[in-house]
Parts: C-alpha cells; structure tokens; sequence
C-alpha cells in the first residue's frame, strides 16, 4: 500500500509559505492583498455613509419653522408649523400706549382719542409687540401665529375698523424690513379692558 503524503514541516515549509504569500501580492494583491484590502474600503464606506446621513439630520433640524403661504400668496398665512427643538415665546395681550406719553392719567379715565383710531392703535400695540421681542432674543419675522382682538369703534357705528387694523399690520409685515407675515385671527369683542382701547394682539414667536 501506498503511504499518503504528509504535510511539509520544517524550513522547506517556510520557504514555500512565503514563496506564495509574495506571489500572490506579487499578482495585484490576489489572496492576502484582497482579504486586506476589502475591510479598508468598507470601513470607509461606513464612514461616507454616516457623515451623509448626519448631514442630512443637520439640515433638517436647522429648518424648525416652516410658514406656509396662502394660494395665491396673501397678506397673512396658511400657517405654520414649529418644529420640537424650536424656541418659542408666548406673548400676553398687549394694548396701545397713549399718543402723548407725558400724560400722567389714569386709563380708566382716558378716551379713544387718547389712544387714536385702530389703525393709530394696530401700530403703537405691534411697536411694543415688537420691543417686547427684542428683549428677549426675537423679532417680528420669528412671530408665526397673532391672535388680534378688535373692539367696535364709536366713529364706525360700533363696528370694528377691520380696514384700519389691515393698515396698520401691513406696515410690519410682508415689507422690505420684514418680508415674512404670520398666521393671524381676528376676532371683534364687545370690549377690552378699558372703553379706550380698539386693538389688542397676542403672539407666538418660534425659532
């Protein structure tokens, strides 16, 4: 009977070891070259494909606020949507400041021609809207939803000025300063907190 071959051992065995080893990088880097090779370019892949999508989670979140215009594009909203890690400012009921503010009166005592018509009185209450804002970091674009308040205007027979409150928004809103307006209500009341006053506005700022 024939013997079967043993495996080689010893120096001759080592030669013959290192012999295929440096042909096979010898080839292009068939064998232990590709086995090598192939971790390398996946792990980089990896990496490509991780800074991608981290690239595009940066580009979303940096988008919390998004305003959607009316079709055609009108002089308020559709609305708006405000996204988790937006900051956001909820601002009270403001009213109009007097005309004269060296007058020293007490408001329950004061007129509407103290404070002005609605228009006069849209104006002055979004001028401290848009101080109040300031304060604390925002401004008239980062206002996505106003609530206003209209109370009927003796001069009107009693009916809201919705006209003038239209007029005096407009000068703070879709301008050149500030080319964004808001998502708005409008509401007439039968009174505010004193017969002085036509107008108050409330505000949700985000960004």
């Amino acid at each position: 009977m024939r013997r079967s071959a043993s495996p080689r051992t010893g120096p001759m065995a080592d030669i013959i070891t290192r012999g295929s080893i440096s042909h096979s990088k010898s080839m292009g880097g068939i064998g232990v070259g590709r086995c090598r090779t192939r971790p390398l370019k996946e792990k980089m892949m990896r990496h490509l494909l991780t800074a991608t999508i981290l690239a595009g989670l940066a580009t979303a979140t940096s988008a919390q606020v998004v305003k959607y215009s009316t079709t055609p594009p009108g002089r308020i909203l559709q609305g708006a949507s405000v996204g988790s890690k937006s900051n956001m400012l909820f601002l009270s009921g403001q009213l109009a400041s007097p005309i004269d503010a060296s007058k020293s009166m007490n408001p329950a005592s004061m007129t509407v021609s103290d404070f002005g018509d609605t228009k006069t009185q849209t104006i002055s209450t979004l001028n401290k809207i848009k101080a109040a804002l300031m304060m604390h970091g925002f401004t008239m674009a980062d206002i996505v939803k106003m609530t206003v308040f209209v109370a009927g205007d003796p001069a009107h027979g009693g009916k809201m000025d919705f006209a003038g409150m239209n007029e005096g928004f407009a000068q703070f809103f879709s301008t050149a300063d500030n080319p964004t307006t808001v998502a708005r209500s409008a509401f007439q009341v039968a009174a505010l907190a004193g017969p002085a006053f036509l107008v108050e506005i409330e505000v949700i700022a985000a960004k």
